[in-house]
């Protein structure tokens, strides 16, 4: 059993330890649904004032509900459509301070204001991308940004 205590008061520090603890959650462990599951439970666990954390898969072309945390949600997302699938169609990251400005944002969560989109690369194609989602507004800054790209960074060396 994984106990992490992470504190979320120093951003800088938290996505270091969160990086450590997640490094630590899928060495050696090569099936990517199981990483994904552990990943969306740390993330969830750790960072304050979200709603929802966890990831789309890229199959066939299109973004389909892999494990998350948080209240059910949209099963499949076409590439290009919401932050999610346009974070796959850029192939970067998409920092969203306010969805309802966001066009075309799909709200699955009508409690999510602010969102964070990282795609998830493997042989410079998407295969997946983490959600973060957020009741409060601007929830999300570069820290954030940093932080979660760090994530996927190690996702993606696990993946590989």
């Amino acid at each position: 059993m994984f106990d992490f205590k992470i504190d979320a008061n120093d951003k800088p520090k938290m996505y270091a330890e969160l990086g450590q603890a997640l490094e630590a959650l899928v060495a050696g462990e090569p099936d990517a649904i199981a990483n994904m599951a552990n990943a969306a439970a740390l993330i969830w666990e750790t960072l304050p004032d979200i709603n929802w954390a966890g990831f789309y898969r890229n199959i066939d072309g299109e973004l389909v509900l892999g494990p998350f945390q948080g209240r059910a949600a949209c099963i499949r997302i076409p590439i290009g459509k919401g932050v999610c699938g346009a974070a796959a169609e850029t192939k970067e990251t998409q920092l969203v301070a306010d969805v309802h400005a966001f066009p075309g944002h799909i709200a699955c969560d009508a409690a999510s204001r602010s969102e964070i989109v990282v795609p998830i690369m493997k042989n410079g194609e998407v295969i997946a991308v983490l959600d973060i989602d957020s009741p409060e507004p601007d929830r999300f800054d570069k820290e954030d940004k940093d932080g979660c790209e760090a994530l996927g960074r190690i996702f993606e060396k696990a993946l590989a």
